[in-house]
């Protein structure tokens, strides 16, 4: 038989595959232990793919490789340094809503009450004093009329100790006692109205022409001569005394029930040096009674006499007490 002769030039045909159903797999690719053990793909060569520097955050282990470490997860798209939350929006977190305890409340409530009773003590003391503004003379006058009054209360301690030694030194003490009980009988008297007074002082003249004059400023009139030192007073006829009250105003002023009338006219027995003073100090009666259109005025005098009287009346339950 004769040899079979191959072309050099042409291609060897492709043996033919067994018909198999077409089912939309893929075959499956023979996958070398080394892969199936790290995963990771390999070169066309056979060597495996050298890694790249270890990413930062990774820690090393050992071989040499690097294993990372918890996954961070990656801002969204679209975020950036602008969307993080400001200093002042971290405060007003911190603040909204207030986390507060009974403890913060106690405090809370005690320096509220301790600020709102300084505030009142600090609006009544700036609004009640009258030396506020005082010139210097008015403060000088009134320093003076305090020292009045000092000098006026140690002469009454002298009087009465040289009255205690008097009894004591007395060889005839009956005698000496009567004699003092009738002198404190008659200064009982003129301070109680049932004698009558004569003595320097000073004259004060109220003059109300809109009749805006109180009972209550008139008091106060006699309570500032009182404190100054003033032993009598009689005003418009009606003898002023301990117990003595004024009522009504304007057309209607009365003291102890009687009917009294404008221009009012004060007789007081004292040191005219104490009392005028103790009308003029700032904020006192003269003032008081300028701001309601009045007009007061002082005259001095080394005799004054007062004599209007009071009945002398019998008390109903109190009794003496000495044998």
């Amino acid at each position: 038989m004769r040899p079979m002769s191959v072309n050099p030039n042409e291609k060897p045909e492709p043996d033919e595959k067994p018909d198999t159903p077409d089912t939309g797999e893929k075959p499956e690719q023979d996958v070398k232990p080394e892969q199936a053990e790290t995963g990771e793909p390999r070169e066309a060569s056979g060597t495996p793919r050298l890694s790249k520097d270890p990413e930062p955050g990774a820690r090393p282990v050992e071989g040499g490789e690097t294993a990372p470490e918890a996954a961070v997860p990656a801002p969204a798209a679209g975020a950036g340094a602008g969307d993080a939350p400001s200093g002042r929006r971290r405060l007003a977190d911190a603040l909204w809503p207030p986390r507060v305890t009974r403890a913060q409340l106690v405090v809370a409530l005690l320096l509220f009450c301790l600020g709102f009773g300084l505030a009142i003590q600090v609006s009544s003391t700036s609004e009640s004093s009258a030396l506020r503004g005082a010139r210097q003379e008015d403060l000088v006058r009134i320093l003076d009329e305090l020292d009045d009054r000092t000098q006026r209360l140690e002469d009454e301690k002298a009087r009465l100790e040289k009255q205690r030694s008097e009894l004591e030194s007395s060889s005839d003490q009956a005698e000496e006692a009567r004699r003092q009980t009738q002198e404190k009988e008659r200064q009982l008297g003129i301070l109680a109205g049932t004698v009558a007074a004569e003595g320097p002082g000073i004259t004060l003249t109220v003059t109300d022409p809109v009749g805006a004059v109180e009972s209550d400023m008139l008091l106060d009139a006699i309570q500032e001569l009182r404190a100054a030192g003033a032993e009598a007073i009689q005003v418009d006829g009606v003898r002023v005394v301990a117990d003595s009250y004024f009522t009504g105003s304007g057309d209607d002023m009365r003291i102890d029930g009687t009917p009294v009338a404008a221009p009012y006219v004060f007789k007081v027995i004292g040191k005219p040096e104490d009392l005028e003073p103790a009308l003029n100090i700032p904020g006192g009666v003269v003032q008081t009674l300028e701001k309601e259109q009045a007009t007061a005025t002082v005259e001095r005098s080394t005799k004054i006499v007062v004599d209007a009287l009071r009945p002398a009346k019998r008390p109903d339950y109190a009794r003496s007490s000495s044998p």
